[in-house]
């Protein structure tokens, strides 16, 4: 069976969240939901993940995952907000624990924070399957964005996280910590050896001025029109691509206090003693 699927778009970080459902069985998964983080007062607020919760219980849905494509470093995640009001499973890779490592030591993280990937309920493997009511869920493991990069299929659509764009607008950066050109090119290949028909969700969407946001297109699409891994442009072509353009790219607005939420599984850092808790600022 088909899936439904839901899209909830945040003009502030260009982010798609998703509720991808199973009407007959009142069951759903949330794919990428965003915490609304206001930095120039450090105010968190969920607004927008309040609206996966109104249309989660006037669908009448129960939530079995709140799946996370990466630890992202542009939204912060509400997954743990939503976890408290909705239930169901935090889900992300496998090689999360690479990915805490790595920031760990960024953050001079101290020992309350174990790198091992504890703070998510569920780690899937490559192709590792589950379920959502009778929709039939895989598991995609696309590292190159992060190493610890997912796509999520569930029939004939596949949510691709930050490894892919709309066809206008091109592929992830892979200049993160742990991120690789060659592992990108050789993960959206990936993607796009599925069928032409396959539908393909975007996580983000940066639109030219010409056109309004979108986040849904094909794998033919991508593969005759996608200006940087079209049918045609090889492995070295799109790392040279890749390693020039990233070297111009600043760093994320919310990067450092997204990071610091993300590897948590969208919980805050704990509190200090006076009750408050803090996003560091590395200074370099």
């Amino acid at each position: 069976m088909l899936p439904n699927i839901q899209a909830f778009f945040d003009p502030a970080t260009w982010t798609v969240s998703y509720v991808v459902y199973d009407q007959s069985r009142g069951k759903c998964a949330i794919i990428d939901p965003v915490l609304d983080y206001n930095p120039k007062s450090s105010r968190i607020s969920t607004a927008s993940a309040d609206r996966l919760i109104a249309f989660v219980q006037n669908q009448h849905l129960t939530v079995d995952w709140i799946l996370e494509t990466h630890a992202h470093a542009d939204h912060l995640s509400s997954a743990y907000y939503l976890k408290g009001k909705l239930g169901g499973q935090i889900a992300i890779g496998e090689n999360i624990p690479a990915v805490q490592q790595t920031f760990k030591k960024l953050f001079n993280l101290g020992d309350e924070f174990v790198p091992n990937g504890h703070h998510f309920d569920h780690l899937f493997t490559d192709n590792e399957t589950f379920r959502v009511g009778q929709l039939a869920g895989k598991a995609l493991s696309v590292p190159g964005h992060t190493p610890a990069d997912l796509a999520y299929q569930f029939e004939d659509a596949i949510f691709v996280g930050d490894t892919l764009f709309m066809p206008d607008v091109g592929s992830a950066r892979a200049d993160f910590p742990g991120g690789d050109a060659r592992a990108l090119y050789r993960s959206i290949k990936k993607l796009l050896s599925f069928p032409p028909e396959t539908r393909l969700f975007m996580c983000h969407d940066y639109p030219p001025a010409d056109r309004e946001p979108a986040w849904e297109t094909t794998v033919a699409a991508e593969r005759t029109y996608n200006i940087h891994v079209h049918d045609g442009i090889d492995e070295n072509a799109f790392i040279k691509m890749r390693t020039k353009r990233d070297a111009t790219l600043d760093a994320p607005v919310l990067l450092l206090p997204s990071i610091q939420t993300n590897i948590r599984a969208g919980a805050m850092p704990p509190p200090e003693d006076n009750g408050v808790s803090y996003f560091k600022i590395p200074i370099r």
